[in-house]
């Protein structure tokens, strides 16, 4: 399944600061439908973000009843991307 969408980059803050844009709402209604079939466990599920050119695997995490598109720091960078930032992203699980 794929989805084109728009999002702002999102802080989370551990022991490391983190960097995602949340899922939408029908993009997150889908991934909460069909977990047993994508997740790998504890409720992360493998996908591919893409920003411009630049494009990663990753893993969506659930955070507070919504999935969560990790930006990592090579793509952030590649696209110079910063907190507070509109980006439209394409997301694909599964089998696509």
């Amino acid at each position: 399944m794929e989805w084109d969408f728009i999002g702002e980059v999102l802080e989370w803050r551990g022991p490391a600061p983190h960097h995602f844009v949340a899922v939408p709402d029908d993009a997150d209604a889908y991934l909460h439908d069909h977990l047993a079939e994508l997740s790998y466990g504890w409720g992360c599920i493998p996908a591919r973000v893409r920003v411009g050119d630049a494009e990663e695997t990753t893993a969506l995490i659930p955070r507070d009843g919504t999935y969560l598109v990790p930006l990592k720091a090579r793509l952030r960078r590649a696209e110079k991307l910063d907190i507070g930032d509109v980006v439209e992203l394409r997301l694909t699980v599964g089998d696509s």
